[in-house]
């Protein structure tokens, strides 16, 4: 579902910060070569995604679902040059494209990524986190935020991405839709889990703001 007629998004976009050549070249390669191209962040959101990195300042982000690393970058570019990024994806045969722009970007030696189930990976990471974004397995939304919340501090914000699900939040559940019937569950959670103050923006298919109390 489109929020916005492509007429409204596109000078949405026309008129916030210029898509960085390296994610221009991402995306058409993403378009070219990887299935469900469509799961790429894109320029709006992107942008948007840089700019609430840059805002928090974070030194350590966490990335749930690389796909094929443009979110990542957008978010890495908030880093301070001792900052880290770790991102975690299933998909072994993304790894090479995703390292290949990770270093054409410039914030190779920051990125980190790790490749398996996140629910596996996040324990064994030593550290606390800033910035976390989630966008990998919907069905598992609520078990990456308790896993996650687990390595955040006071402060740190969880940014939740497809959280309007094409707009399937507002129709008639079907009985074999458990990702929306997920998502549902989710969103209410985190507007009422005393741990979190939360505000969902609809941008593009939905992003909560989660700031951990």
């Amino acid at each position: 579902m489109h929020f916005l007629s492509n007429t409204l998004e596109n000078y949405i976009a026309s008129n916030s910060e210029d898509e960085p050549e390296v994610l221009k070249e991402l995306t058409k390669e993403t378009h070219l070569k990887v299935i469900q191209p469509r799961m790429i962040t894109g320029h709006f959101q992107g942008r948007v995604l840089s700019m609430l990195s840059k805002i928090i300042a974070p030194k350590k982000i966490l990335e749930i679902g690389t796909y094929t690393g443009y979110s990542a970058i957008c978010l890495a570019e908030g880093l301070p040059k001792n900052g880290e990024l770790h991102t975690i994806d299933v998909n072994e045969e993304l790894s090479d494209i995703q390292r290949n722009y990770f270093n054409k970007s410039g914030y190779g030696e920051q990125i980190v990524q790790h490749l398996g189930d996140a629910l596996d990976i996040i324990p064994k990471l030593d550290t606390t986190f800033d910035l976390i974004f989630i966008d990998a397995e919907k069905k598992q939304y609520n078990n990456y935020f308790e896993a996650v919340l687990k390595k955040c501090r006071s402060g740190s914000v969880i940014l939740s991405d497809n959280v309007l699900w094409s707009g399937k939040v507002v129709e008639p559940l079907k009985q074999s839709d458990k990702a929306t019937e997920e998502l549902l569950k989710y969103n209410r959670k985190l507007k009422m889990d005393p741990r979190v103050e939360t505000v969902l923006l609809p941008i593009r298919d939905g992003l909560t703001l989660s700031r951990v109390i």
